[in-house]
């Protein structure tokens, strides 16, 4: 009995890299399937309230939103006087064109069965009929959407994004408005089955970024896709670095902001971040408040965080530097305070300078481990008690906590806090290279680090782009100056957009 005949459904399947369930499909495989899972439900109907029409439906508690199966499904089924006065054939039929106040899908396989209940379907089984039938009533319950922790708006949207794909799509929709924006699927992860989106603009996007992009997306081999990492590490150039390569946000404006650039950006199932692509220097070092304020502002603001990340990374390295090998580059007077200050402590400049070092990163984890309240006690207590003491009992000099303390709060500034936590990495290994070789070493580990960053390439653009590109980009308003926006006629160079036009 094919009640369907040759017509197919007009909803494609879910989209998977590979089948995944082998077998006919029948009830006895999707029980076999499910067997063991508390969470699995089976229920037999009568459509139209006729015994000769009977059918299983199978559904996954908790998947299921109830009133929706009973109002959209259930009620139109039991009560229609069409469904009881049709042969089974047609009753099948009249199933799936519109009958049910719910979206219907026609399931030809085992593999569109099983995913259809795991995504929050009902399926009916009309015995005979080879195919089987779900309603897409799925609870869809998702946290709703609030302001952004990571990233406050000051002057600007308010939303952020959620771990619900759709809802995150929605949020750029509703900015984006052009049908240019395009959403392509992927799906992700052996065992979690996990939808990837890569959302892009036609007519802006550089082709070749997009299909490179989509590339290692669906390359991805792998168990699981639950945390960040299992995007991020599984898809960039490189993994030796401690720099991040992939940029990321919360507010869905800098996400669209990102793609009217021409980038390319990814939204995983269950993440409730946006990923751009490339990610490049200049771009860790952007806010979203760059264009939500004054351009001097900006511009100031923007001049003071590459200060404040040079302080961060140098200042420890160049107080050890000065006070082993270059004293003379001390002014007298600081230098007879430092050496008065360092009369009662027995341990050595670059000693004292890593142990605080060291202890800044210990409170600082304990107080990102912690609930908020107590992980705000434990910062106060580790930045003033223990340090005020530290300097009491003659362990650490005043000079190296206030040089370790203007260090890590200079790193703040950093928007990315990850390209923050690659610097504070590297801060450790510079002032143990100032303790070796003084400001020869220093500078030494400089190029080193320089080279490194300049070999990086995040999907094919150099990753110190603004400072490595030709063509007057930094001219143009990408580099370290926020310029007026009138000003600011075309889009980055470095992204190869297929248009650079980007206003009048």
């Amino acid at each position: 009995m094919d009640w369907l005949g040759p017509k197919e459904s007009k909803i494609p399947p879910h989209p998977r890299q590979e089948p995944r369930f082998d077998g006919d499909l029948t009830a006895d495989r999707i029980r076999f399937l499910f067997r063991g899972c508390a969470d699995f439900e089976e229920r037999q109907i009568l459509i139209g309230g006729d015994p000769a029409k009977r059918a299983a439906v199978f559904s996954i508690s908790g998947q299921v939103r109830s009133e929706r199966f009973y109002d959209y499904v259930l009620r139109p089924l039991a009560t229609n006087p069409q469904l009881r006065e049709a042969t089974p054939e047609a009753a099948a039929r009249m199933m799936t064109e519109g009958l049910v106040y719910a979206s219907v899908k026609v399931c030809g396989t085992l593999d569109e069965a099983m995913f259809a209940l795991v995504d929050g379907s009902v399926v009916f089984d009309f015995p005979g009929g080879g195919k089987m039938i779900s309603y897409s009533v799925a609870t869809e319950e998702k946290r709703s959407v609030s302001d952004p922790e990571n990233e406050p708006s000051i002057k600007g949207a308010m939303d952020s994004f959620v771990e619900s794909l759709r809802t995150n799509t929605s949020l750029v929709r509703r900015r984006l408005r052009a049908p240019e924006l395009k959403i392509a699927e992927v799906i992700a992860g052996r065992q979690t089955v996990t939808p990837i989106d890569i959302l892009y603009i036609e007519g802006i996007t550089d082709p070749d970024l997009v299909a490179r992009v989509r590339e290692r997306v669906e390359a991805i081999d792998t168990d699981e896709l639950l945390q960040t990492a299992c995007l991020e590490e599984l898809i960039v150039d490189e993994v030796k670095t401690a720099f991040p390569l992939v940029a990321y946000t919360q507010r869905p404006d800098r996400f669209c902001a990102g793609l009217v650039e021409g980038r390319v950006g990814v939204i995983v199932d269950g993440i409730p971040l946006g990923y751009l692509m490339p990610g490049t220097v200049g771009q860790f070092f952007k806010t979203g408040q760059d264009r939500s304020q004054n351009w001097v502002a900006a511009s100031c603001l923007s001049v003071l965080r590459y200060v404040c990340m040079l302080v961060s990374l140098f200042l420890p390295a160049g107080y050890v530097a000065a006070v082993n090998f270059h004293p003379e580059m001390i002014p007298a007077r600081l230098a007879w305070s430092i050496a008065e200050a360092k009369v009662d402590v027995p341990f050595s400049t670059v000693f004292e300078v890593l142990i605080l070092l060291l202890a800044f990163e210990i409170v600082q984890e304990a107080g990102l481990r912690l609930p908020g309240p107590i992980g705000q006690t434990v910062s106060i207590l580790g930045g003033l008690v223990v340090g005020t003491a530290a300097v009491e009992a003659k362990i650490v000099s005043p000079v190296v906590l206030i040089v370790v303390a203007v260090a890590g709060i200079a790193g703040y500034t950093v928007p990315s806090q990850e390209f923050s936590s690659a610097l504070r990495i590297w801060r450790f290994g510079l002032a143990i290279a100032a303790s070796l070789g003084g400001l020869f070493a220093v500078t030494a580990t400089a190029a080193v680090l320089v080279c490194h960053l300049a070999r990086l390439e995040s999907f094919g653009v150099p990753y110190l782009t603004p400072f490595a590109v030709a063509g007057g980009d930094r001219a143009m308003g990408h580099g370290v100056i926020r310029w007026p926006l009138p000003w600011v006629k075309f889009r980055e160079q470095a992204l190869h957009p297929q248009n650079r036009r980007r206003q009048g």
